[in-house]
C-alpha cells in the first residue's frame, strides 16, 4: 500500500500504536475501546440508551453517585464494596500471570481458590482466635495450601509429562466435590444450605462499620492484592527466579541449554500461582463471602484468566483490566433495575472485550505490517 492511498483511520492508527513501546499499553486499550462501541451499538438495537446503561455501570461500582440510597448507604458505601469484588478478581489474575509467565496455562485457579478457603475456613474460620490472630493465619494457611495445590499440578507436569490444562481441571472436581461432600455432612448451615459462616474475627472484610452516617465493608484484602502486584512486579522484573521463569516461559530447551533447571521452575512458578490462587480465596470466600456453597466453583477463577490477557500479562496491565472487569460486573445489577437493560448483557460486553482482546496479535501485525509499507 502506498502511503497517498493509506486511508484515514490507518493513520490515525499509526500515530496512537504504531510506536513498538506504546503497543502493550495501546493495544489492549485499542481493543476495550472498539468492544465498548460494539457494546453501544448492541444495546441500542436494544432500544435503550447505551450511554445511560454505562453510566449506570459506574454507578452501580460506587464511581459515579445514585439518585437515591439507603439508610447508612452512600457513593463511598458502594466503593467500598466494589473494592472488596476487586480484590479476589485482581489476585487470581495474578496466579493466572505467573503461570503463564512459565509458559503454563493455569485453569485450575477457581479449584485452588476453594481448597485454600475450605482448609482455612474449617481450621480458622471455626476456631474462634482472636482477630489479631485468626487474620493473619488465614492468609498464610491460604497460601500455602494454594502453593500446594498448585505445586502439585507442577510435579505431574514435570515428573510425568501431564499436560497442566487436563491436571487442573480434574482438581477443580475433585476439590469440588470432596469439599461439597464435607459441607454437606459435617459444617452445612441448614438454612443457607452452605457451609456455616466463619467468625467476624477469621474475615478479611470488617462487615458494617461505622464511618459517620455510613455503615460499610471495609475490605483488609486489598492491601493484600496492592502486595501481590508490587511483589510480582518484583519477582518477575527484579529477581533471578523471575528470570528463570520468563525464560522458561518463553523457551523451555533454549532455558534448559543455559543451564537453568526446567522442571524445578515450573514448579515453582505453579507453587506462586496457586499461592496467589490460594490468597484469592481466602478474600473471596473470608472476605467479600462468608461461607462457601457446596457443589459450586467461583467464576473469578475463570474470567481471571481473561483478565491477565487482557492486561497484556503485565502486573500493572492487569490492575486495570481487573478494575475494568469488576466494574461491569460489579455495576450489572444495577444497570438492569434502572436502565431496563438485562444484567446479562454485561456479561455479553465483557465478553466482547475478551474476544476482540484474543486479537491483539492481529492487531500488531496488522500494524506493523503498514508501517513497513510506509
Amino acid at each position: 500500500m502506498k502511503k497517498d492511498e493509506r486511508t484515514v483511520l490507518q493513520k490515525v492508527v499509526l500515530q496512537t500504536i504504531g510506536h513498538e513501546k506504546r503497543q502493550p499499553v495501546m493495544i489492549p486499550l485499542f481493543t476495550i475501546l472498539l468492544s465498548l462501541l460494539l457494546g453501544i451499538v448492541v444495546i441500542a438495537l436494544l432500544g435503550k440508551n447505551p450511554f445511560l446503561a454505562y453510566y449506570n455501570l459506574l454507578q452501580g461500582s460506587g464511581l459515579a453517585p445514585k439518585a437515591s440510597y439507603a439508610g447508612h448507604k452512600g457513593m463511598l458505601t458502594d466503593f467500598t464494596s466494589f473494592l472488596n469484588a476487586l480484590t479476589p478478581m485482581l489476585l487470581a489474575a495474578l496466579a493466572v500471570l505467573i503461570a503463564l509467565k512459565a509458559g503454563m496455562f493455569n485453569i485450575g485457579v477457581s479449584g485452588q481458590m476453594l481448597a485454600a478457603a475450605f482448609v482455612s475456613t474449617v481450621l480458622i474460620g471455626y476456631s474462634g482466635l482472636p482477630a489479631v490472630l485468626a487474620k493473619p493465619l488465614v492468609i498464610l494457611i491460604g497460601f500455602v495450601v494454594g502453593a500446594l495445590t498448585g505445586g502439585l499440578v507442577g510435579f505431574l507436569r514435570h515428573r510425568f509429562n501431564i499436560n497442566e490444562v487436563v491436571s487442573t481441571i480434574m482438581c477443580n472436581y475433585i476439590v469440588q466435590y470432596i469439599v461439597s461432600f464435607f459441607i454437606n455432612v459435617f459444617f452445612v448451615d441448614p438454612v443457607s444450605r452452605q457451609s456455616k459462616n466463619v467468625g467476624q474475627a477469621a474475615r478479611l472484610t470488617l462487615v458494617d462499620v461505622a464511618v459517620g452516617d455510613y455503615k460499610m465493608d471495609i475490605p483488609l484484602g486489598i492491601l493484600l492484592a496492592a502486595v501481590g502486584v508490587a511483589a510480582t512486579a518484583f519477582l518477575l522484573g527484579k529477581t533471578t527466579l523471575g528470570f528463570e521463569i520468563k525464560a522458561v516461559g518463553s523457551s523451555s530447551k533454549a532455558a534448559e541449554y543455559a543451564g537453568i533447571r526446567v522442571g524445578r521452575t515450573r514448579v515453582l512458578a505453579m507453587m506462586l500461582s496457586g499461592g496467589a490462587a490460594g490468597l484469592a480465596g481466602v478474600t473471596y470466600y473470608l472476605g467479600y463471602f462468608s461461607s462457601i456453597q457446596p457443589r459450586v466453583l467461583a467464576s473469578t477463577g475463570y474470567d481471571a484468566i481473561a483478565v491477565a490477557l487482557l492486561g497484556n500479562s503485565s502486573p500493572v496491565g492487569i490492575v486495570f483490566s481487573s478494575f475494568l472487569i469488576t466494574v461491569i460486573s460489579k455495576g450489572s445489577t444495577y444497570m438492569s433495575s434502572t436502565a431496563g437493560v438485562q444484567a446479562e448483557m454485561a456479561s455479553a460486553i465483557t465478553g466482547l472485550i475478551l474476544l476482540i482482546s484474543a486479537c491483539g496479535v492481529y492487531v500488531k501485525e496488522k500494524v506493523n505490517r503498514w508501517k513497513e509499507n510506509e
